[in-house]
Protein backbone atom coordinates (compact mmCIF):
# COMPACT_ATOMS: atom_id res chain seq x y z
CA UNK A 1 0.00 0.00 0.00
CA UNK A 2 2.88 2.71 0.94
CA UNK A 3 4.41 1.75 -1.97
CA UNK A 4 1.53 2.82 -4.07
CA UNK A 5 0.61 5.86 -2.49
CA UNK A 6 4.63 6.72 -3.38
CA UNK A 7 4.28 5.83 -7.11
CA UNK A 8 1.11 8.25 -7.08
CA UNK A 9 3.31 11.14 -5.72
CA UNK A 10 6.62 10.45 -8.37
CA UNK A 11 3.48 10.79 -10.76
CA UNK A 12 1.20 13.37 -10.12
CA UNK A 13 4.06 16.42 -10.98
CA UNK A 14 3.96 14.67 -14.63
CA UNK A 15 0.37 15.06 -14.75
CA UNK A 16 -0.10 18.52 -14.02
CA UNK A 17 2.86 19.18 -15.99
CA UNK A 18 1.40 17.64 -18.97
CA UNK A 19 -1.94 19.34 -18.65
CA UNK A 20 -0.25 22.51 -17.96
CA UNK A 21 1.89 22.05 -21.47
CA UNK A 22 -1.54 21.09 -23.31
CA UNK A 23 -3.24 24.17 -22.55
CA UNK A 24 -0.43 26.35 -23.28
CA UNK A 25 -0.09 24.76 -26.74
CA UNK A 26 -4.36 25.48 -27.31
CA UNK A 27 -3.50 28.76 -26.39
CA UNK A 28 -0.58 29.45 -28.87
CA UNK A 29 -2.71 27.28 -31.13
CA UNK A 30 -5.35 29.99 -30.76
CA UNK A 31 -3.54 33.09 -30.69
CA UNK A 32 -1.02 32.03 -34.20
CA UNK A 33 -5.21 31.15 -35.58
CA UNK A 34 -6.01 34.85 -34.82
CA UNK A 35 -2.70 36.04 -36.27
CA UNK A 36 -3.26 34.51 -39.52
CA UNK A 37 -6.66 35.69 -39.79
CA UNK A 38 -5.77 39.31 -39.01
CA UNK A 39 -2.83 38.33 -41.79
CA UNK A 40 -5.14 37.26 -44.61
CA UNK A 41 -7.57 40.41 -43.66
CA UNK A 42 -4.50 42.65 -44.20
CA UNK A 43 -3.21 41.34 -46.95
CA UNK A 44 -6.88 41.75 -48.38
CA UNK A 45 -6.68 45.07 -48.17
CA UNK A 46 -3.47 46.20 -48.94
CA UNK A 47 -4.42 44.05 -52.52
CA UNK A 48 -7.51 46.49 -52.59
CA UNK A 49 -5.61 49.77 -52.15
CA UNK A 50 -3.17 48.50 -54.77
CA UNK A 51 -6.23 48.06 -57.06
CA UNK A 52 -7.41 51.52 -56.58
CA UNK A 53 -4.02 52.57 -56.80
CA UNK A 54 -3.61 51.20 -60.57
CA UNK A 55 -7.10 52.29 -61.33
CA UNK A 56 -6.15 56.52 -59.90
CA UNK A 57 -2.90 55.53 -62.29
CA UNK A 58 -4.62 54.82 -65.67
CA UNK A 59 -7.17 58.05 -65.22
CA UNK A 60 -4.32 60.16 -64.65
CA UNK A 61 -2.61 59.20 -67.33
CA UNK A 62 -6.02 59.56 -69.52
CA UNK A 63 -6.49 63.20 -68.18
CA UNK A 64 -2.50 64.15 -68.78
CA UNK A 65 -3.13 62.92 -72.56
CA UNK A 66 -6.37 65.26 -72.67
CA UNK A 67 -4.09 68.10 -71.05
CA UNK A 68 -1.54 67.09 -73.19
CA UNK A 69 -3.41 67.67 -76.54
CA UNK A 70 -5.12 70.57 -75.34
CA UNK A 71 -1.77 72.08 -74.66
CA UNK A 72 -0.40 71.52 -77.98
CA UNK A 73 -3.68 72.92 -79.41
CA UNK A 74 -3.18 75.99 -77.32
CA UNK A 75 0.20 76.30 -78.96
CA UNK A 76 -0.97 76.09 -82.08
CA UNK A 77 -3.21 79.29 -81.69
CA UNK A 78 -0.40 81.17 -79.53
CA UNK A 79 2.04 80.53 -82.71
CA UNK A 80 -0.76 81.54 -85.11
CA UNK A 81 -1.61 84.94 -82.60
CA UNK A 82 1.85 85.99 -82.66
CA UNK A 83 2.56 85.84 -86.37
CA UNK A 84 -1.17 87.65 -86.94
CA UNK A 85 0.37 90.06 -84.50
CA UNK A 86 3.97 90.69 -86.09
CA UNK A 87 2.64 91.00 -89.34
CA UNK A 88 0.08 93.71 -88.26
CA UNK A 89 2.77 95.29 -86.69
CA UNK A 90 5.17 95.10 -89.90
CA UNK A 91 2.39 96.50 -92.47
CA UNK A 92 1.88 98.87 -89.80
CA UNK A 93 4.80 100.60 -89.86
CA UNK A 94 5.41 100.07 -93.32
CA UNK A 95 2.29 101.90 -94.23
CA UNK A 96 3.22 104.78 -91.84
CA UNK A 97 7.06 105.14 -93.22
CA UNK A 98 5.02 105.06 -96.87
CA UNK A 99 2.53 108.09 -95.87
CA UNK A 100 -0.24 106.10 -97.40
CA UNK A 101 -1.85 105.31 -94.58
CA UNK A 102 -5.18 107.38 -93.88
CA UNK A 103 -6.79 107.71 -91.02
CA UNK A 104 -10.00 105.45 -91.07
CA UNK A 105 -7.16 103.11 -92.16
CA UNK A 106 -4.95 103.62 -89.61
CA UNK A 107 -7.97 102.61 -87.13
CA UNK A 108 -8.57 99.68 -88.57
CA UNK A 109 -5.66 98.59 -88.44
CA UNK A 110 -5.84 99.52 -84.25
CA UNK A 111 -8.45 98.08 -83.85
CA UNK A 112 -6.96 94.63 -85.37
CA UNK A 113 -4.12 94.68 -83.58
CA UNK A 114 -6.53 95.17 -79.94
CA UNK A 115 -8.45 92.48 -81.21
CA UNK A 116 -5.62 89.71 -81.30
CA UNK A 117 -4.29 91.19 -77.92
CA UNK A 118 -8.34 90.14 -76.67
CA UNK A 119 -7.22 86.86 -78.09
CA UNK A 120 -4.41 86.37 -76.57
CA UNK A 121 -6.11 87.19 -73.31
CA UNK A 122 -8.72 84.59 -74.27
CA UNK A 123 -6.11 82.03 -74.80
CA UNK A 124 -4.91 81.90 -71.30
CA UNK A 125 -7.95 82.71 -69.55
CA UNK A 126 -9.13 78.75 -71.62
CA UNK A 127 -5.97 77.84 -70.86
CA UNK A 128 -6.67 78.24 -67.18
CA UNK A 129 -9.95 76.52 -66.65
CA UNK A 130 -9.44 73.40 -68.78
CA UNK A 131 -6.55 73.11 -66.32
CA UNK A 132 -8.67 73.85 -63.10
CA UNK A 133 -10.99 71.39 -64.71
CA UNK A 134 -9.06 68.94 -65.31
CA UNK A 135 -7.67 69.38 -61.50
CA UNK A 136 -11.77 69.62 -60.35
CA UNK A 137 -12.41 66.18 -62.49
CA UNK A 138 -9.31 64.40 -61.07
CA UNK A 139 -10.65 65.37 -57.35
CA UNK A 140 -14.49 64.07 -57.83
CA UNK A 141 -12.90 60.65 -59.22
CA UNK A 142 -10.89 60.22 -56.56
CA UNK A 143 -13.36 60.75 -53.85
CA UNK A 144 -15.62 59.04 -55.60
CA UNK A 145 -13.44 56.03 -55.47
CA UNK A 146 -12.55 56.49 -52.00
CA UNK A 147 -16.32 56.42 -50.77
CA UNK A 148 -17.46 53.36 -52.41
CA UNK A 149 -14.65 51.52 -51.30
CA UNK A 150 -13.67 48.22 -52.08
CA UNK A 151 -17.04 47.42 -54.35
CA UNK A 152 -16.27 44.91 -57.04
CA UNK A 153 -15.08 46.84 -60.40
CA UNK A 154 -16.88 44.54 -62.34
CA UNK A 155 -20.13 45.77 -60.56
CA UNK A 156 -18.85 49.77 -60.31
CA UNK A 157 -16.78 51.72 -62.87
CA UNK A 158 -15.73 55.74 -62.43
CA UNK A 159 -13.37 57.18 -64.91
CA UNK A 160 -13.09 60.19 -66.74
CA UNK A 161 -13.51 60.48 -70.93
CA UNK A 162 -12.80 63.36 -73.08
CA UNK A 163 -13.50 66.01 -69.72
CA UNK A 164 -16.44 64.22 -68.31
CA UNK A 165 -16.85 61.93 -65.45
CA UNK A 166 -18.74 58.74 -65.54
CA UNK A 167 -20.30 56.02 -62.99
CA UNK A 168 -21.24 53.16 -64.22
CA UNK A 169 -23.57 50.58 -61.81
CA UNK A 170 -24.04 47.24 -62.60
CA UNK A 171 -28.14 46.81 -63.05
CA UNK A 172 -27.54 43.63 -60.27
CA UNK A 173 -26.13 46.02 -57.53
CA UNK A 174 -29.73 48.33 -57.94
CA UNK A 175 -32.76 45.86 -59.65
CA UNK A 176 -33.93 42.80 -59.42
CA UNK A 177 -34.09 41.44 -63.30
CA UNK A 178 -37.04 43.06 -65.83
CA UNK A 179 -37.62 45.24 -62.90
CA UNK A 180 -36.88 48.88 -62.05
CA UNK A 181 -38.09 48.38 -58.22
CA UNK A 182 -34.60 49.29 -56.28
CA UNK A 183 -33.11 46.27 -54.07
CA UNK A 184 -31.34 47.10 -50.56
CA UNK A 185 -28.49 47.06 -51.71
CA UNK A 186 -29.11 49.78 -53.88
CA UNK A 187 -29.72 52.38 -51.21
CA UNK A 188 -26.15 51.25 -49.84
CA UNK A 189 -24.99 52.01 -53.24
CA UNK A 190 -26.42 54.98 -54.30
CA UNK A 191 -25.64 56.21 -50.50
CA UNK A 192 -22.08 56.80 -51.26
CA UNK A 193 -22.11 58.17 -54.31
CA UNK A 194 -25.19 60.69 -53.10
CA UNK A 195 -22.52 61.89 -50.00
CA UNK A 196 -20.18 62.85 -53.13
CA UNK A 197 -22.52 64.84 -55.01
CA UNK A 198 -24.50 66.54 -52.30
CA UNK A 199 -20.47 67.82 -51.09
CA UNK A 200 -20.45 69.44 -54.30
CA UNK A 201 -24.00 71.67 -54.53
CA UNK A 202 -22.61 73.13 -58.14
CA UNK A 203 -22.68 69.78 -59.72
CA UNK A 204 -25.57 69.03 -62.34
CA UNK A 205 -25.64 65.44 -63.45
CA UNK A 206 -27.61 63.32 -65.60
CA UNK A 207 -28.79 59.47 -64.38
CA UNK A 208 -29.30 57.28 -67.61
CA UNK A 209 -30.62 53.91 -67.48
CA UNK A 210 -29.43 51.41 -70.11
CA UNK A 211 -30.68 47.62 -71.16
CA UNK A 212 -29.19 44.27 -73.13
CA UNK A 213 -30.92 43.48 -76.52
CA UNK A 214 -32.98 41.23 -74.55
CA UNK A 215 -36.76 42.13 -75.67
CA UNK A 216 -38.46 43.24 -72.30
CA UNK A 217 -41.11 40.24 -71.47
CA UNK A 218 -42.72 41.58 -68.12
CA UNK A 219 -46.35 43.49 -67.98
CA UNK A 220 -48.08 45.88 -67.02
CA UNK A 221 -46.85 49.39 -67.40
CA UNK A 222 -43.86 48.97 -69.15
CA UNK A 223 -44.52 47.79 -72.62
CA UNK A 224 -40.24 47.77 -74.12
CA UNK A 225 -36.75 48.07 -73.23
CA UNK A 226 -37.15 52.37 -73.56
CA UNK A 227 -39.72 51.71 -70.81
CA UNK A 228 -37.68 49.88 -68.37
CA UNK A 229 -34.21 51.99 -69.03
CA UNK A 230 -36.24 55.49 -68.50
CA UNK A 231 -38.24 54.21 -64.99
CA UNK A 232 -34.95 52.45 -63.68
CA UNK A 233 -33.39 56.17 -64.18
CA UNK A 234 -36.27 57.87 -62.66
CA UNK A 235 -36.64 55.46 -59.78
CA UNK A 236 -32.67 55.92 -59.06
CA UNK A 237 -33.29 59.83 -59.11
CA UNK A 238 -36.15 59.74 -56.80
CA UNK A 239 -33.89 57.95 -54.26
CA UNK A 240 -31.22 60.66 -54.66
CA UNK A 241 -33.79 63.15 -54.14
CA UNK A 242 -35.91 61.86 -51.71
CA UNK A 243 -33.50 59.82 -49.73
CA UNK A 244 -30.58 61.55 -49.61
CA UNK A 245 -31.73 65.47 -50.11
CA UNK A 246 -29.81 66.04 -53.55
CA UNK A 247 -31.06 68.63 -55.17
CA UNK A 248 -33.86 67.96 -58.01
CA UNK A 249 -33.22 70.80 -60.54
CA UNK A 250 -29.24 69.92 -60.66
CA UNK A 251 -30.75 66.24 -61.88
CA UNK A 252 -32.11 64.69 -65.01
CA UNK A 253 -33.25 61.12 -65.59
CA UNK A 254 -33.25 59.53 -69.00
CA UNK A 255 -33.51 56.05 -70.89
CA UNK A 256 -31.02 54.69 -73.30
CA UNK A 257 -32.68 51.25 -73.96
CA UNK A 258 -30.28 49.20 -75.65
CA UNK A 259 -29.00 51.45 -78.06
CA UNK A 260 -25.55 52.69 -77.10
CA UNK A 261 -24.16 49.40 -76.00
CA UNK A 262 -20.40 48.79 -73.90
CA UNK A 263 -19.71 45.30 -75.21
CA UNK A 264 -21.34 42.79 -77.47
CA UNK A 265 -24.46 41.65 -76.72
CA UNK A 266 -23.73 38.17 -78.50
CA UNK A 267 -22.63 36.67 -74.45
CA UNK A 268 -23.66 36.84 -71.28
CA UNK A 269 -21.07 38.22 -69.93
CA UNK A 270 -21.37 41.90 -72.58
CA UNK A 271 -25.30 41.31 -71.98
CA UNK A 272 -24.78 42.06 -68.01
CA UNK A 273 -22.08 44.79 -68.96
CA UNK A 274 -24.98 46.28 -70.95
CA UNK A 275 -27.23 46.13 -68.20
CA UNK A 276 -26.20 49.35 -66.28
CA UNK A 277 -27.14 52.48 -64.89
CA UNK A 278 -24.72 55.84 -65.65
CA UNK A 279 -24.43 58.59 -63.95
CA UNK A 280 -22.93 61.61 -65.84
CA UNK A 281 -21.49 64.10 -64.42
CA UNK A 282 -22.46 67.39 -66.80
CA UNK A 283 -19.52 69.56 -67.50
CA UNK A 284 -20.12 73.67 -66.35
CA UNK A 285 -20.71 74.66 -70.38
CA UNK A 286 -22.10 78.22 -68.92
CA UNK A 287 -18.39 79.02 -67.44
CA UNK A 288 -16.58 78.46 -70.96
CA UNK A 289 -19.74 80.17 -72.87
CA UNK A 290 -19.06 83.03 -71.17
CA UNK A 291 -15.44 83.42 -72.10
CA UNK A 292 -17.04 83.34 -75.42
CA UNK A 293 -18.84 86.38 -74.60
CA UNK A 294 -17.63 89.68 -76.60
CA UNK A 295 -16.37 92.15 -74.31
Amino acid sequence: MRNKQLLLVGLLPALLFSCVSSKKFKDAEAKNAELSTKYSTLLGEFNDCQKQKGDVTAQKATVENDNSNLKNQIADLQKQNDYLKTNSTTMLNQLQSLSVLTNSQAESVKKSLESIGAKDAYIQNLQSSLARKDSLNMALVMNLKGAIGNLDDKDINIKVDKGVVYVDISDKLLFKSGSYDVTDRANEVLGKVAQVLKAQPDIEFMVEGHTDNVPYKGSGVLVDNWDLSVKRATSVVKILQKKYGLEPSHMAAAGRSEYLPVASNDSAEGRASNRRTRIVILPQLDQFFKLLEPK
